[in-house]
């Protein structure tokens, strides 16, 4: 078995040292790239062949950076979640609630890769292993200020919590049977939910007036 990367810091996890020489690096980024794309695709019926050979680059080439099927997963896997965090930069500038909903549609497209590589590592890995942990806690701690911004505009609701709100999203794009645009449109759904929308004057929870 191979060694799983150590980012246990409770922060942002890094990958696993990429190489230092440009060419070599060029060519670990696109088989780490075109590995997510093939998963994604796939499942685990992806072969390192397939990944090599989209990525242009010689299987040898793949497998002095990655001895082993699960070294390339995990470099996915962890690539995806740096990804999605640095995500968070290209909203910052937005109206809250409008920074905080691009981002999470950003997070289905992520969610429904990083549950075909989790799976893989389900293999090899418990689902409390640290490296899920830790992945987990990067992603919330980068998008918390979103939420945080769009509770204080007052556009959310306060009960909720960024944990709240990603496994919500998740849990939606990881359905199976969803049918193609289902995942989205049932997002859209739930980030409706999330809006603290104004009671109208004389009207309960349930959208009626109060009896005289």
């Amino acid at each position: 078995m191979a060694a799983t990367p150590d980012i246990t810091a409770p922060t942002s996890p890094a990958l696993a040292e990429r190489p230092k020489r440009a060419d070599a690096r060029r060519n670990y980024d696109k088989l780490v790239t075109t590995a997510r794309e093939v998963f994604a695709e796939q499942g685990s019926d992806a072969t390192l062949e397939e990944i090599s050979r989209r990525a242009g680059v010689g299987i040898g080439t793949l497998y002095r950076h990655f001895p082993a099927r699960e070294n390339l997963v995990e470099a996915a896997y962890l690539d995806g979640v740096e990804e999605i965090c640095a995500a968070v930069g290209r909203h910052e500038d937005e109206e809250p609630w409008e920074a905080l909903k691009g981002w999470l549609l950003e997070l289905v497209g992520f969610a429904a890769t990083k549950r075909v590589l989790a799976d893989e590592m389900f293999a090899y890995l418990d689902r409390g292993a640290p490296v899920f942990k830790s992945c987990s806690g990067a992603i919330y701690d980068a998008a918390e200020p979103l939420l945080k911004r769009a509770q204080a505009a007052g556009t959310v609701r306060d009960d909720v919590d960024i944990s709240d709100v990603t496994k919500m999203v998740s849990g939606i794009a990881g359905i199976r049977t969803a049918e193609p645009g289902q995942a989205e449109r049932l997002v859209g759904i739930a980030l409706d939910g999330l809006r603290r929308l104004p009671r109208r004057p004389g009207a309960n929870g349930f959208g009626r007036a109060h009896p005289g």
